[in-house]
């Protein structure tokens, strides 16, 4: 009996402070591997949460994310916000 590994997914998220948080970019495989990437190269904050990207991957690009997820990616944001300012104080 074979089992199937499960593929690396990715989800990234666009917010201008204006409407909800937007789905920019979703993959898997090397495709998620080539999104964290690029989000690496570019000084993005990679946060994991296996969950909530399977939720999200569901949604179409360019969507914003539905009122059902505002909480959990309003934790994720929080979460950002407090490690960059974190950083920029130890800078």
């Amino acid at each position: 009996m074979n089992k199937e590994i499960p593929r690396k997914k990715s989800v990234a998220l666009n917010y201008d402070h204006v409407g909800a948080p937007t789905i920019t970019a979703t993959g898997d495989g090397l495709l998620a591997q080539e999104i964290i990437e690029r989000a690496r190269e570019a000084n993005v904050p990679i946060v994991e949460n296996e969950r909530l990207v399977h939720l999200l991957s569901a949604i179409p690009l360019g969507d914003e994310i539905p009122v059902e997820l505002y909480k959990a990616v309003a934790e994720v944001l929080v979460f950002v916000l407090r490690l960059e300012h974190v950083l920029d104080a130890e800078a």
